[in-house]
């Protein structure tokens, strides 16, 4: 049985990370827009220079162009036997052109409350040398300011910082939130609670899916 799988949820929710699990245990590919945008760069295809030129210019990726990459993305034959999908579709647009060449099977929205998502991002501390992610409460290096692994200098990203977090969060409310009530309304909306631990939300998403 295919598994087509979207994931929504607020920056923080650990979607990134559960996909990582859940696509060994479904063996299907994670696909991400971040990785489609970077793959369509370093292959210097017609739409992958368009998408250099829109980042480049400080600007988003306009709609149309992410929904062609995601649509030629599904061209290969790994997604036969399903996929995650993380970061699209984030607006009701995107869910509706998706919808026109491939069919959904359940949106797996990790719902989590603010504070935690300003623990968690905001407690993130990134060496700056090794590109290894700390964690000032989860997982600290033993000097707050040095990497333990390189000792490189550990520092706080600049939107990792509440302020940076809060905004995140108010264009996540407005952009993409409507649409777990647009998969409610198609009856394919699985609400998971993301508070906990990986393996707590990957028990979750298991009873969830039947897993």
């Amino acid at each position: 049985m295919a598994h087509n799988l979207i994931f929504l949820g607020p920056p923080g929710a650990g979607k990134g990370t559960l996909a990582v699990r859940a696509k060994d245990l479904l063996a299907v590919p994670h696909i991400s827009t971040g990785n489609i945008f970077r793959e369509a760069i370093a292959e210097k295809s017609p739409l992958g220079l368009k998408v250099k030129a829109i980042i480049d210019a400080g600007k988003l990726v306009d709609d149309e162009t992410t929904v062609a990459l995601v649509r030629e993305r599904f061209t290969r034959p790994d997604i036969r036997s399903g996929y995650i999908l993380d970061g699209f579709p984030r607006t009701i647009a995107q869910a509706e052109a998706l919808a026109s060449f491939s069919k959904v099977d359940a949106a797996v929205n990790f719902d989590i409350e603010d504070a935690a998502v300003l623990e968690r991002l905001g407690g993130r501390r990134v060496c700056r040398k090794c590109g290894f992610n700390w964690h000032r409460k989860f997982n600290p290096p033993i000097n707050e300011k040095v990497c333990d692994k390189c000792g490189g200098e550990v520092y706080t990203r600049d939107d990792d910082k509440a302020e940076a977090i809060q905004k995140r969060l108010a264009v996540y409310r407005e952009q993409t939130a409507p649409l777990t009530g647009w998969y409610r309304e198609k009856g394919l909306l699985v609400n998971i609670d993301a508070n906990g631990n990986v393996e707590e939300i990957l028990t979750l998403f298991k009873k969830a899916l039947n897993l």
